[in-house]
């Protein structure tokens, strides 16, 4: 029979058990099973409470639902808008076209160049700050070679946390164990004093992330995916080449424009004169129109880029549509399907007058029917054509009133605001540097930087509220409240302590086997620092009766508590990764797990013998 003051022991590890199969199933989603994982402590903790020496209750609903204003969690979320404000004034895009030209030469080596990059900057930086930074070019790196970002931002996450575990500044974590030995009286760990041991651990972890890992991961459909949509079907624009357009001289190479890289040339008209493919001997000069088809995403960049390819100056006929300002302010583009029936079927865009209208501007137009070889403005609208509109926010969510249009809101996307990408820069640096240097905590500085966003006009207050991931929270809130609970129960030291009595009698090297594999599993439901300050104290005193030297011990609870990599919540690192990659919690047990049980393996087969326990 179990005792009765062992109940709240049982039930943290009844509702972790229930919570953990429920993430991984999946039949509820991760936010109500965060939800019912915090509600179900409460109420048991209510109605059996753990008191303390004074009588309160240890787990009060106070206790339990702090989790949801941790400093981990608001790191995470001000994290979150500071990439949000990289995002929308494309702050990152000229590195991430960098990246994308090395990357189209050969893709696979540039990848593995920049995640061990990140890796190696890992050891001497946090890594998490680390991560922050990557995010960004790894994300744009994939989508410009073609590779889902689901397949290589959770690689950067773990390649990160190995880099982390081989000096003492890469994690927080390792900072934590060595303090708590501190504090026990044991002489300070030196910067490198673990580096070959941990090397080897990282060093195996490395060839699993970068070579096995990927093939595990399930592709998921990203935002992008959604606003290109099926296929990355093409739309028919017009360029007009202008005085000292960066057209102006081009000639074809092959018969393709090289600046054109991403976009089919249908037709060059000169004046009244045509030329078709392959376009032999045509020079582009002033006053040429170039019909293009091309995806909505190379035409965003277009319209978009820093050489100024594509204009937003209409293709509309000025005394039809009079004299109507250039859209300003929050430009969006969207895509809108013309409706059986519309008074505009047979009209072409010139006769349309659409921005005199609606204030909106026609960048392209997608007909499935048959190839199109005329000037954007000549073109007769069609029942079912989608058309690509760019306007400020006002007017192009304004066209849902329209009898004419059907607008496709999912596909309504702000535009980059370039004007600002300076700033979002500065603010970046800044956070990473003030964090990196230990010059303020990272709660602090991300903090600080995402509240810098807004009033420096890189963000409005919607998108930053956007930035919000009410997964992140949720998960984040609940995975603490458990942690509390499986610390004030008694839970993770009855666990340790029993683990150690068992193998009392064993070898040094199997006792160092067992223990770091509890820790590893431990990790990923404890926060890594719950399980750092858990585990220490234990490990140092089971070196002591093992008569081995307790930094041996030491050096295996950060290799440990850094294999963090089969839950979300294992390492905010993590968090950091599940917007971008679009992940479920089944996505890191399945790629973690098999990390894990190769990192305990290579440490119970080296490091022992490096460090003569066997």
């Amino acid at each position: 029979m179990i005792p009765g003051a062992n109940f709240p022991m049982w039930i943290t590890f009844a509702v972790i058990a229930v919570a953990i199969y429920s993430f991984v199933r999946e039949k509820l989603s991760m936010e109500i099973t965060s939800i019912w994982v915090i509600v179900s402590l409460i109420l048991a903790f209510t109605i059996v409470p753990v008191p303390d020496d004074e009588g309160n209750n240890l787990l009060s609903a106070e206790r339990l639902l702090s989790g949801l204003a941790h400093p981990a969690l608001v790191t995470i979320l001000a994290l979150l808008v500071i990439g949000q404000g990289l995002f929308q004034t494309g702050a990152l895009d000229g590195l991430a076209r960098g990246l994308g030209v090395m990357g189209s030469k050969a893709p696979k080596r540039t990848l593995l160049a920049v995640l061990l990059t990140a890796g190696v900057t890992s050891a001497f930086l946090n890594n998490t700050p680390v991560v922050v930074m990557f995010i960004p070019m790894i994300t744009s790196l994939s989508t410009r070679i073609g590779i889902n970002p689901s397949k290589t931002v959770m690689p950067l996450s773990f390649i990160a946390i190995l880099g982390g575990m081989t000096t003492l500044i890469g994690s927080s974590t390792n900072l934590l164990v060595t303090g708590v030995a501190e504090r026990q009286g044991y002489d300070p760990v030196g910067f490198f004093d673990f580096v070959v041991p941990g090397a080897i651990l990282a060093g195996a972890g490395a060839l699993y992330v970068l070579f096995v890992m990927p093939r595990l991961l399930t592709p998921r459909k990203t935002l992008a995916d959604s606003v290109s949509g099926p296929g990355g079907r093409q739309f028919i624009a017009q360029i007009e080449v202008t005085p000292g357009h960066p057209l102006e001289g081009a000639t074809p190479l092959a018969g393709m424009f090289p600046a054109l890289k991403d976009m089919t040339v249908r037709l060059i008209q000169r004046d009244e004169h045509p030329f078709l493919p392959p376009f032999e001997g045509v020079t582009l000069q002033p006053g040429d129109l170039v019909i293009v088809a091309a995806t909505r995403k190379a035409l965003t960049e277009a319209l978009h880029t820093r050489a100024g390819i594509l204009s937003v100056e209409p293709h509309e006929d000025i005394s039809t549509a009079g004299h109507a300002a250039k859209p300003t302010g929050e430009l969006m583009l969207a895509e809108a399907v013309l409706a059986p029936g519309s008074s505009l079927i047979g009209r072409s865009i010139e006769q349309v007058g659409l921005r005199h209208e609606t204030g909106c501007i026609v960048v392209g137009i997608q007909r499935r029917s048959r190839m199109i070889r005329t000037r954007l403005g000549e073109i007769r609208l069609a029942a079912g054509d989608v058309i690509l509109v760019l306007g400020n926010r006002a007017d192009v969510l304004e066209l849902r009133a329209s009898r004419d249009f059907l607008l496709l809101e999912w596909s309504a996307r702000a535009l980059p605001k370039y004007a600002y990408a300076a700033r979002a820069r500065f603010i970046f640096l800044a956070t990473i540097t003030a964090a990196a240097t230990g010059l303020v905590p990272i709660v602090v500085a991300a903090l600080a930087g995402a509240a810098a966003m807004v009033p420096a006009q890189c963000l409005n207050v919607r998108q930053a509220a956007r930035a919000f991931d009410r997964r992140i929270y949720l998960l984040i809130g609940a995975s603490i409240a458990m942690a509390s609970a499986l610390e004030d129960t008694g839970g993770a030291a009855a666990i340790a302590n029993g683990l150690v009595n068992g193998l009392s009698d064993a070898s040094p090297a199997v006792v160092a086997s067992a223990l770091f594999l509890l820790i590893a599993v431990a990790t990923n439901f404890l926060s890594n620092h719950a399980a750092a300050a858990l585990f220490t104290p234990i490990a140092i005193d089971t070196a002591i009766t093992l008569g081995v030297p307790p930094m041996v011990f030491v050096h295996l609870v950060i290799f440990a508590a850094n294999c963090s990599f089969a839950t979300p919540m294992g390492y905010q690192t993590n968090l950091l990764v599940m917007g971008p990659g679009h992940y479920r919690f089944s996505d890191f047990t399945r790629a973690g797990v098999p990390l894990i049980v190769l990192i305990w393996i290579a440490y119970t087969l080296l490091v022992p013998w490096y460090y003569g326990l066997n």
